[in-house]
């Protein structure tokens, strides 16, 4: 047992260095000392910014359709489809009268305005601070005192042919759409109010363990993001009774409102279909079951094709018995799909939309990369293979090399870490890679075979590690300055060092700790992301612009742990990566994935090794060149590696 007095002491010496500032640059010195922020955050900087040249270009633009299409990209930044599934009702009918917008393969009726036919109506389309296009219909009051507007609006003259045409398209719309409320209310109904009840349960849970999303049903806004929110995540608890699922809970049918109907029902459409995730593939859509229909319906002729044969059956309509028919199949088949072919995400950062996608076989761009990364590994790790699927410890080679010290890493494996995460950066031309884990697969072992469940939640961000390993060109991004680039990447190393806390839970038997506990639920396929600088302050104020992630599982005790690594790619500027380098940097991925299971195992064979590398001061001196102990001043121009 330890001394009262020793264990004060080590308190007050583990405060201290809480105290202290953990930038690299700042070794030693307190937090917060500084008098001014080393950079200020521009006030255009990220989404706000990316909207205002959007409208100024759309503003500029020769003719209303052309306006649009300015609009419904965000100026190239999103899949014009993505505002689409987001325009409300009389807002899709709106435009598919005065500007023939419809969705692909779809078809606006004509509309025959007589040459000089007066003016009937005026019009607007605007933009909100959202990013959302909104519409002013006939009835509607000025869109300046229905949204919050980036800047003005378009003005939009209609004509009597347009009003009557409208006329007969917007009631056809609202038809469909009342159509759609009063099944999902019968769908409802004979759930019973147990059942009922159940199911918000469920979705309130995914909605606490999921990303950002952003759904619609009219004007109504349902999300779990930042201060916005009106469903559980980081703001509101659940039970909480601003919530639009947990205050549904225990309330008669009759008294929910068509919107939050349509809501549980479109969650409850898309969680079947995919588990939580494919909840922000419909982020920025309207939850009309004609909109979960058409992604469900894409989503299904992709795993067709996957899979070769039509083994999942289309929908005969819209109904909530057939969706449901469709969404059920396609998660019984997703496993299966997932075994034939690479699935991935495309992430828009911008709207924060995501979209599954198949990808195609490795081709000549994925093995160059895989080339270059695999020869970099063999010169400088004992291993051997053609390829990063083949790598493998060179032959003889005793396992618990990894456990062993090797150059100038305590372990084999913080070499593997590190070398592969430098191959990366110089192969992928990216700005920074990265990958991240647990800091002691002993002590994950120790509490695995104690079933301490509620003790791995109550480890911190500092029990994970992240190595970052920038380019050398990146310091451009930064003033040109090495202190600066050195911040930066442990600012991502120790964001890193979060997102492995925040997912190990997720991996854990239910009980009340681990539930209480604020995690994600883990992440198991890639993703490319384009245009990540708009939102999250962290992308924003670092340049993340271009991205691959590809999250790994490492078996330990037998127990598979989703999300426990990943390697990520990144790029300030310049192309967005492709399908073929996301499929190379899995492979990356996957390599060191495998070593570190391999370290699991000699974990529970005994083994005591820990990582203790890429912790501030290792980026000062692998970054900068220069020993820690000049951290706090510019070094020269020439980092190490």
């Amino acid at each position: 047992m330890i001394a009262p007095t020793e264990r004060d002491a080590s308190r007050r010496a583990a405060n201290a260095r809480k105290r202290q500032s953990r930038r690299p640059s700042r070794l030693g010195t307190l937090a917060g000392a500084t008098p001014k922020p080393d950079r200020v955050r521009e006030e255009d900087a990220g989404f706000p910014g990316l909207l205002a040249r959007t409208w100024q270009k759309a503003s500029d633009a020769a003719d209303l359709r052309s306006a649009l299409d300015i609009l419904l990209t965000l100026d190239g930044h999103v899949p014009a489809e993505v505002q689409l599934g987001g325009l409300r009702t009389a807002d899709t009918a709106a435009l598919k009268i005065v500007a023939g917008l419809t969705w692909p393969g779809e078809s606006a009726p004509e509309v025959a305005v007589e040459e000089g036919a007066p003016t009937a109506f005026l019009g607007e389309v605007g933009l909100t601070t959202g990013g959302r296009i909104v519409v002013r219909v006939p009835s509607q009051q000025p869109l300046a005192k229905q949204h919050r507007l980036v800047a003005g609006v378009l003005r939009v003259p209609w004509t009597e042919a347009h009003l009557n045409a409208y006329r007969a398209e917007v009631d056809a719309a609202h038809e469909a759409f009342a159509r759609g409320v009063a099944d999902s209310r019968r769908w409802l109904g004979e759930q019973g109010a147990k059942d009922r009840d159940e199911l918000l349960a469920r979705l309130t849970e995914a909605a606490r363990r999921t990303a950002p999303f952003i759904l619609y049903a009219e004007d109504k806004q349902y999300t779990n993001f930042r201060d916005t929110n009106t469903v559980t995540g980081k703001t509101l608890w659940p039970g909480h009774p601003d919530c639009a699922l947990s205050s549904l809970t225990g309330l008669p049918l009759e008294l929910w409102s068509d919107h939050d109907a349509l809501l549980v029902v479109g969650l409850s459409l898309l969680i079947r279909s995919a588990g939580a995730g494919r909840i922000e593939e419909a982020n920025g859509m309207q939850l009309s079951l004609g909109n979960v229909g058409r992604l469900l319906e894409h989503t299904r002729r992709n795993y067709n094709a996957a899979l070769g044969e039509e083994r999942i059956t289309a929908a005969a309509d819209a109904s909530v018995d057939e969706l449901m028919a469709l969404a059920g199949g396609l998660g019984t088949n997703r496993p299966d799909v997932a075994r034939s072919v690479q699935l991935y995400r495309e992430i828009h950062g911008a709207l924060i939309h995501k979209v599954e996608k198949v990808a195609g076989p490795y081709g000549e761009v994925a093995t160059a990369r895989d080339r270059q990364v695999t020869d970099h590994l063999r010169a400088t790790l004992p291993v051997f293979g053609d390829s990063l699927a083949e790598l493998e410890l060179a032959d003889g080679l005793d396992p618990a090399w990894l456990a062993r010290p090797y150059g100038e890493f305590g372990t084999g494996l913080e070499a593997v870490v590190y070398e592969a995460v430098a191959a990366t950066t110089a192969a992928f031309k990216a700005d920074f890679s990265m990958s991240r884990g647990l800091r002691s697969l002993p002590e994950l072992v120790r509490a695995l075979r104690a079933e301490s469940w509620d003790e791995i939640t109550e480890w911190g961000i500092t029990d994970f590690f992240c190595c970052v390993v920038p380019a050398q060109e990146a310091r451009r991004h930064f003033g040109d300055s090495l202190a600066t680039l050195a911040d930066t990447a442990w600012a991502m190393s120790s964001r890193m060092q979060y997102n492995s806390w925040h997912f190990i839970a997720g991996n854990l038997p239910r009980t009340q700790k681990v539930l209480d506990r604020d995690h994600f639920i883990p992440p198991t396929i890639p993703d490319i992301a384009h245009y990540s600088d708009q939102h999250h302050h962290g992308h924003v104020n670092n340049s993340v612009r271009f991205t691959i992630r590809s999250p790994q599982s490492v078996q330990v005790c037998g127990r598979p742990f989703n999300g426990f690594m990943d390697l990520r790619i990144v790029r300030a500027d310049g192309e967005p990566y492709t399908e073929q380098e996301m499929l190379a940097a899995h492979r990356v991925a996957a390599f060191i994935a495998r070593m570190t299971s391999q370290a699991a195992a000699l974990a529970e064979q005994g083994e005591q090794a820990e990582v203790t590398a890429f912790d501030s001061a290792w980026h000062w001196k692998t970054v900068t060149g220069t020993p820690v102990e000049e951290a706090g001043s510019e070094p020269a121009r020439t980092p190490v590696h």
